[in-house]
């Protein structure tokens, strides 16, 4: 029997993110610095001839049917490009709230993609599995490494990544599941806002050029669900916040701040107050689950 293969399927958090213009195929162009979070989905592989997918953790009752997971739709995908593909029983861990904006779903296919890669003896730079990431979803591709990018395009242009210092954070969802083809139904116009030329690796110059930044999704988040708009305005007040956005297409948002310390005392502050909230201390870090 084989060894069981465990990975990581990391947050992603949208620290800026920009909509360029609609294309005419209806996808939007995007623009965003992404960076990953150190909480995490666990995706584990059997390898072996049947193939399934067992869910289980918080989020498991909302993750709905086996067959849509993106799991397993990066199995298929990854068959469609190299025969005889071995595959396995897949088990998911389903820490990160479902339809959220931290790309959780993205995350748990890239995790699938890099089991079946150390499954068959896949280099991770096969062009084959980002082919299958891209086919996936816009957000796989960026998920692969769980490092920062600028993300262009509708997420199958990437940067170098950059090298970001660990930032402590609070990310906060409020139990409201967002479905991103609405809320871009609800987008009317995008912030001023320039380019992302360049990023500062230190905290305090980045924290700077975020602020210049926006998230041009947010009051089209806040119209499909109001209580966005009032965990922003939580995370603002927050003791030690440095900087308060949403994430993606929402409904998480998150808070930087300046240490763990000031960060953890806020989530437990947080999740005291509003206990029917997602409230988790986290870390965003160039490497995540390295330090």
């Amino acid at each position: 029997m084989s060894a069981t293969l465990s990975e990581k399927a990391f947050a992603k958090i949208n620290l800026t993110l920009r909509v360029l213009g609609r294309r005419a195929d209806g996808y939007h162009e995007l623009e965003s610095l992404v960076a990953f979070a150190d909480v995490a989905d666990t995706l584990t592989l059997e390898p072996g001839p049947a193939d399934g997918l067992e869910v289980s953790g918080p989020f498991a009752g909302k993750s709905g049917p086996v067959d849509d997971n993106l799991v397993i739709k990066s199995l298929v995908e990854l068959r469609r490009r190299i025969a005889g593909l071995k595959g396995g029983r897949f088990r998911l861990e389903k820490n990160l709230p479902v339809a959220a904006g931290v790309g959780g779903g993205s995350a748990d296919g890239a995790a699938a993609l890099r089991l079946l890669a150390r499954a068959n003896g896949i280099a991770l730079d096969d062009s084959r599995l980002m082919a299958a990431a891209q086919a996936v979803g816009a957000d796989v591709p960026v998920c692969m490494d769980s490092r920062p990018r600028i993300m262009r395009g509708i997420g199958e242009v990437l940067s170098e990544p950059v090298d970001l210092a660990s930032i402590p954070a609070v990310l906060v969802n409020p139990g409201v599941a967002l479905v991103t083809r609405e809320v871009f139904g609800k987008f009317k116009s995008a912030h001023a806002s320039p380019g992302l030329a360049g990023v500062p690796t230190k905290t305090g110059a980045l924290i700077e050029l975020l602020k210049q930044q926006d998230n041009d999704l947010t009051d089209a988040a806040t119209a499909c669900a109001p209580v966005v708009g009032e965990v922003l305005a939580t995370l603002r007040s927050a003791p030690g916040s440095a900087l308060a956005r949403m994430s993606g297409s929402g409904a998480t948002c998150f808070a930087l701040f300046g240490s763990r310390e000031q960060a953890g005392a806020a989530a437990q502050q947080l999740a005291g107050e509003h206990r029917n909230w997602w409230v988790q201390p986290a870390a965003i870090e160039a490497v995540p689950g390295k330090t």
